[in-house]
Formats: structure tokens, C-alpha cells, sequence
């Protein structure tokens, strides 16, 4: 792929042109994440695509071969991995707690140690999340504790 910039003139709008041979599944993330301006996530349904700001998202999981992203009381399919995710998502509020989840930091009502030295967290929509104990020093670390 090759990336060309151009300086534009004060007077010129700027544009981003795209040429390609064919329109891939990455080429529509991004043409997704510009058009957004980057502050939403594009999730899906059975009945279509949605929007959703990712302070909105309690966590992501991986369950076969699939992400999933846990709102209140909606759950949407991602197209992204959970490290692509990882990438995009604010880094303050947003942590990998196993391999197969990402947790948003805002939304942890209570954590409590569990069996083996993990910890579970209980989020503000009453689900509990499993914190794997190779995470737990990383999120003892980012909340300060």
C-alpha cells in the first residue's frame, strides 16, 4: 500500500482519495473510522449495522473466533481482534484482563480476589468479568491500587 500527502493550498478543501482494485474489509474500517471521526465503534446485529461510543461498552470478549461487545443490555458483534481493539480504544480506560477479554475500567463497581489469584470484577450492569492473575498486577497498577 502506498501512502501519498499532499500540501493543499489555504483556500482547498481537504480530501482523501482512495484508489484501489478492490474495496477489502480493511479498507472499510478505516473509510469507517474517518468518516466517524475515529469516537465510534462499528457493531453489528442480526438486523444491521450500529454506532456505539465505547464508553458505552462494559467489555469485549473472544468466543470462537468472534468478538462480541457487552453494552447495558445489548450485545454486538465486532469485526475488529481484541488486539486491533486494544489499538483504538482510549488507553486510560481500557485494559486486557485475559486472552480472550477486554475491560473498560469505568465500569467496575466492585473487585473482589477469586480462587488461584485472579479477581472478579463486577461491572454496574450486575455481570462479572474473570480478571486472569498474569493481568492483575497491570490492573492493580492502572487503577492506583
Amino acid at each position: 500500500m502506498k501512502v501519498t500527502i499532499l500540501d493543499t493550498g489555504p483556500e482547498e478543501e481537504d480530501e482523501i482519495i482512495i484508489r484501489c482494485s478492490s474495496l477489502n474489509e480493511d479498507l472499510v474500517k478505516l473509510i469507517n473510522r474517518l468518516k466517524q471521526g475515529g469516537n465510534k465503534l462499528t457493531v453489528y446485529q442480526d438486523n444491521g449495522m450500529f454506532f456505539v461510543e465505547p464508553e458505552d461498552v462494559f467489555y469485549f470478549e473472544a468466543v470462537d473466533q468472534k468478538v462480541f461487545a457487552y453494552c447495558s443490555s445489548e450485545v454486538y458483534q465486532v469485526k475488529s481482534r481484541l488486539y486491533e481493539l486494544l489499538e483504538e480504544l482510549p488507553g486510560r480506560e481500557f485494559l486486557r484482563v485475559s486472552k480472550s477479554s477486554i475491560l473498560n475500567l469505568n465500569k467496575i463497581r466492585r473487585l473482589a480476589p477469586a480462587f488461584g489469584g485472579r479477581y472478579e470484577a463486577l461491572l454496574e450492569n450486575g455481570e462479572r468479568v474473570i480478571i486472569s492473575r498474569q493481568y492483575v498486577a497491570l490492573l492493580k497498577e492502572k487503577l492506583g491500587v
